[in-house]
């Protein structure tokens, strides 16, 4: 038996040749000024701004008012819509064995009469299908189509034990479900057909598995999870290539009928995300960013940081956020409808971060009408504002790197923790800093998707290659700035530990051997320049500190070059019990706990510690100040956007053809780390310095949910806005004209 592990670079190519005013029920009823022409000409993934989904249930078909919805889709400038055709339950008459249609149907088309009737509002329409499940009957007569455990058992559906959960990976995708689509695209010619739950529902043991794994890579399907077990790493890379695989058949099947429709699949996200990011980038026109609603501790950014990870592949490509009406809690409350204030700070982040939104309804039977009303204002308003919506690029000069290579074989089951925590700490840093930012995904690190970025930040980005490493030094030396943290580079792309850093001159430090953690009781000694008596720029805030607490981990370090005067240095740990013994052995060493460097126009800031991950983990304000500060020092330039005055405000900054808007969202609540919010608590005044792009002048200033035209101060290459108060978001609107 030939055992292999198959080459990531030949993966990967083999891959890539096998194919209000109300957002904000805001005060003030002034209506926006949009009345520049749309672009013409799009394609249809590019026209919609606004996206309604309504999901059948089976028992839908002769009790739901089709002409309600119809006429909802009308009243909120709904341009588009994604409809429950197949899959699981069939809403057409379907002639295809096994395609179980709703008992409920009779001789109706639910599908079909959705479809003509927003066809004739000039929508966009896509077809739903649902493949993970599936009745007695096909179990029956395919038993080989069923996923099967571990323990070579075929699986019942967790919640429905009358129907069986289907192989993802198998010949029910790629024979049944081709011809479900086959038969949609043909009756009904939608503009594109979107999957859910269409990549498997955990790992599947049947005899297809077995046999095409075994094809594939020589050897048995993985009993561990352990991403450095051989048939584990291989199984990682052979499933990603068999989904890539269906998603290039189904889309060109869809193609053969209808030339500009698309497959788009229920795929994709951060660091987390099973499916290479920078593949599914290249792969797609447009892609629909499933994350519904907060649950657990999830703050209000995380719809928007959804944006920023589908555009770090996609680039201008549309990027739709769904988002539920109702709960997205474990326990699957499905018929619930969340509150108001917690629907528009939801949706008003993702838009400020480039999503266009798309509202989800399961069943079209209305058991709760609250939400009706909010979609409406926040639609309308979208589009009343539309022109100022349609962006070309954000303008940040910050930028967040993401490592799905680091997730999954250096984090594997513990990637939350080593890879997702330090990302997100950064992230809320960089949040409550006010500093407009995006993210970059590790794969995609040449000139054009990084070039506009002064800074790069890399969270504990532990697993890199050495190309990777060496894209950064070419960054550096094109006169970029990096801040790294913990572990970055200590391992290669396939999460094997390296003997020294891969950026050890990057950082100037080389690695001793030694990760110390978890450290009870250590700290930081605050530094200042004996020289001048003065602290760094990167202790800003600290100055009347004499140290702050430690991180929880650091990796041990010794520089390579001389770095005289550490503004940080390490108190080492001491008992905390009993209280009489709780104080410093050792209350002051040369150890510096951040070490920076400067080359020309770059800067590199390193923390040998978990430093963002233990942020996220107790959120001390210290630990926040000291990395927005590096990063600010780190920028060494002029921001583009400045924002002073009260309250927490997530701050973005667009460009459009002929305008640039400044997103301000208000997250100040009680409820912005756990939800979901009471209510709208608005903010004061806040200042609004912004720079102009060259050669640009303001021609107009508006605030586009209030209505208001703010009191400005012109400056030439920049203006000064004055937001009297912002509630849920406020959007500057700034049109340009030649100098």
């Amino acid at each position: 038996m030939t055992r292999r592990i198959i080459p990531r670079r030949d993966f990967l190519q083999q891959t890539a040749l096998l194919s209000g005013a109300a957002l904000l029920a805001d005060t003030g009823s002034g209506r926006v000024a949009s009345d520049a022409p749309l672009p013409t000409g799009m394609s249809w993934f590019e026209r919609p701004m606004r996206w309604a989904q309504l999901t059948l249930v089976e028992n839908d078909p002769g009790q739901y008012d089709l002409e309600f919805w119809l006429d909802y889709f009308r009243r909120v400038h709904a341009d588009a819509a994604c409809l429950s055709a197949g899959g699981c339950v069939a809403y057409y008459p379907t002639k295809i064995p096994f395609h179980y249609g709703s008992a409920w149907m009779h001789e109706s088309d639910p599908f079909g009469d959705l479809l003509a009737g927003c066809r004739k509002l000039d929508m966009v329409v896509v077809a739903r299908t649902d493949l993970h499940a599936t009745h007695q009957d096909t179990y029956d007569a395919h038993p080989d189509w069923i996923a099967v455990d571990a323990q070579g058992q075929p699986r019942r559906h967790w919640a429905d034990p009358d129907f069986w959960v289907t192989c993802a990976l198998g010949p029910y995708s790629f024979e049944f479900m081709t011809q479900v689509h086959r038969e949609i695209m043909t009756l009904y010619k939608p503009d594109g057909i979107f999957s859910n739950r269409w990549s498997g529902s955990g790992m599947c043991y049947c005899v297809h598995c077995q046999q095409n794994f075994q094809a594939a890579c020589g050897m048995k399907l993985p009993r561990t999870n352990d991403p450095q077990d051989v048939s584990r790493r291989n199984y990682i890379l052979w499933r990603q290539q068999r989904l890539f695989d269906l998603w290039r058949l189904w889309d060109s099947e869809i193609r053969k009928i209808s030339l500009e429709a698309r497959f788009i699949p229920n795929t994709g996200g951060g660091a987390l995300s099973e499916l290479d990011m920078k593949t599914a980038g290249e792969l797609a026109d447009t892609l629909f960013a499933d994350r519904q609603a907060r649950r657990g501790l999830m703050p209000p950014w995380a719809n928007g940081k959804s944006g920023k990870e589908y555009r770090a592949t996609l680039g201008r490509k549309p990027i739709v956020g769904i988002f539920s009406v109702g709960l997205e809690e474990p326990y699957r409350w499905k018929d619930s409808v969340q509150s108001e204030p917690e629907i528009r700070i939801w949706v008003a982040d993702g838009i400020a971060n480039g999503l266009r939104p798309w509202f989800t309804k399961f069943a079209g039977t209305l058991r709760d009408r609250r939400w009706l009303k909010v979609i409406e204002d926040i639609y309308n308003w979208s589009y009343r504002s539309e022109r100022y919506l349609r962006n070309e690029g954000p303008l940040a000069r910050v930028a967040l790197v993401y490592s799905q290579q680091s997730a999954t074989f250096y984090g594997g089951e513990h990637a939350r923790s080593k890879v997702e925590d330090p990302a997100l700490g950064f992230y809320h840093a960089l949040v409550e800093g006010r500093i407009p930012f995006e993210m970059v995904h590790d794969r995609v690190l040449d000139p054009e998707h990084i070039g506009r970025f002064k800074v790069l930040i890399l969270p504990n980005i532990a697993a890199l290659s050495d190309q990777q490493c060496n894209q950064f030094r070419e960054y550096l030396q094109r006169g970029g700035s990096i801040v790294a943290t913990f572990e970055t580079s200590l391992y290669d792309e396939w999460g094997v530990a390296r003997k020294n850093f891969g950026l050890a001159d990057v950082f100037g430090t080389t690695y001793k051997g030694r990760i110390e953690g978890p450290m009870q009781n250590s700290y930081l000694t605050v530094e200042k320049d004996p020289a001048t008596g003065k602290h760094h720029p990167i202790l800003a805030g600290l100055e009347d500190a004499e140290r702050i607490i430690n991180g929880v981990s650091r990796v041990d370090v010794e520089p390579t070059q001389n770095f005289a005067n550490p503004p940080l240095t390490l108190i080492p740990s001491y008992p905390d019990l009993p209280m009489e013994e709780v104080f410093p052995r050792i209350g002051h060493t040369n150890v510096p706990a951040v070490y920076l460097r400067e080359s020309g126009k770059s800067r590199v800031v390193y923390f040998p510690w978990d430093i963002d991950r233990t942020f996220w983990e107790v959120m001390c304000i210290d630990h926040g100040r000291l990395l927005r500060n590096a990063v600010d020092w780190a920028a060494n330039e002029e921001k583009n956007v400045t924002v002073m005055g009260p309250g927490v405000l997530e701050v973005t900054v667009w460009r459009q053809k002929d305008s640039m808007t400044v997103h301000l969202v208000n997250l100040t609540n009680p409820m912005m780390m756990k939800g979901p919010f009471r209510e709208i608590i608005p903010v004061g005044e806040q200042r609004v310095h912004v720079q102009l792009p060259p050669g640009q002048k303001a021609s107009k200033v508006q605030l586009l949910v209030s209505g208001q035209a703010p009191r400005t101060r012109d400056s030439g290459n920049s203006i000064e806005v004055m937001v009297t108060s912002v509630g849920v978001h406020e959007v500057i609107g700034i049109d340009l004209s030649p100098v």
